[in-house]
């Protein structure tokens, strides 16, 4: 069975009330978990990006937008008492340090590493100490970085799952690349998810269903033209129950690969073959 992960990311731009109606509509689409990010602004990036301009409906300033689209602690409190609520999980994806050990209060099931993360060991240490069962995305990054990543989860003994990704919002459908998710699955002796960013179609969670991945990420949405560069990667609620419903066919469709005569089959096969009789 796939697991679905509804991402939320930034899509909800620092509003509760955006993030719990897409909460709400990962739960009517039949996603098992829903997933946030948390990041400590003033510490990932430099004065001279957050200084630099950028209009935005938070101010003049990478800052402003950035700083303001952040959900706090007490936030992230509703956030869990609403997911509990609603009987669906919630993780996050954190992208230093102090937010991962900041997050460890809300003992959340799962852990995430971020592509843009991969390469950042000391937070994947930090990361893999939890022994949580972590979905560690892998765009932007050479093979030899993820068996370095790897590594770091297999020494902690942490359980873990590869996402195929791609890290372009949107991500052009000829660089899928799907047939990554055997060999990774093949190459590191573990599942393989995928976290598709692609611009309003799902058909790339569909093959990388039957390719074998565990788990689907999108990226989801109330209105995918509000602000933000992942509203136009994401799937709005229509869309998301589309994928899930064409993802569940998957298994039917494949079957079982042995070799029957159906019963349905009866009845052309006494029309069809009278010639022989």
């Amino acid at each position: 069975m796939v697991y679905f992960i509804a991402e939320i990311g930034t899509n909800h731009v620092g509003d509760i009330n955006i993030a719990k109606q897409i909460i709400d509509i990962a739960v009517k689409c039949g996603c098992n978990a829903v997933k946030f990010q948390k990041k400590s602004v003033e510490k990932i990036y430099t004065k001279e990006f957050l200084d630099s301009p950028l209009v935005s409906p938070w101010g003049k300033t990478q800052r402003e937008m950035r700083v303001n689209r952040e959900f706090s602690e007490k936030q992230f409190k509703e956030i869990d008492k609403y997911c509990k609520k609603k009987k669906i999980t919630w993780f996050v994806s954190c992208w230093d340090i102090e937010s991962q050990l900041n997050m460890r209060k809300f003992k959340t099931k799962y852990n995430k590493v971020a592509s843009a993360m991969l390469i950042h060991k000391k937070l994947l240490h930090t990361i893999a100490e939890e022994r949580k069962h972590t979905f560690i995305s892998t765009g932007m990054s050479t093979m030899k970085q993820i068996e370095s990543a790897v590594k770091i989860f297999r020494d902690y003994d942490c359980p873990f799952e590869l996402m195929h990704s791609h890290s372009s919002y949107p991500m052009k459908l000829e660089e899928s690349n799907l047939k990554l998710i055997p060999k990774l699955r093949k190459k590191f002796k573990c599942d393989v998810g995928y976290s598709g960013h692609e611009k309003s179609s799902y058909i790339a969670c569909v093959i990388a269903a039957s390719l074998g991945a565990t788990s689907i990420e999108r990226h989801v949405t109330v209105d995918r033209t509000l602000y933000g560069h992942d509203q136009a990667a994401s799937l709005e609620e229509p869309g998301l129950r589309r994928m899930i419903r064409d993802v569940k066919l998957i298994d039917e469709i494949l079957g079982d690969g042995e070799k029957r005569v159906w019963e349905s089959e009866h009845d052309a096969m006494e029309k069809l073959r009278q010639i022989f009789i």
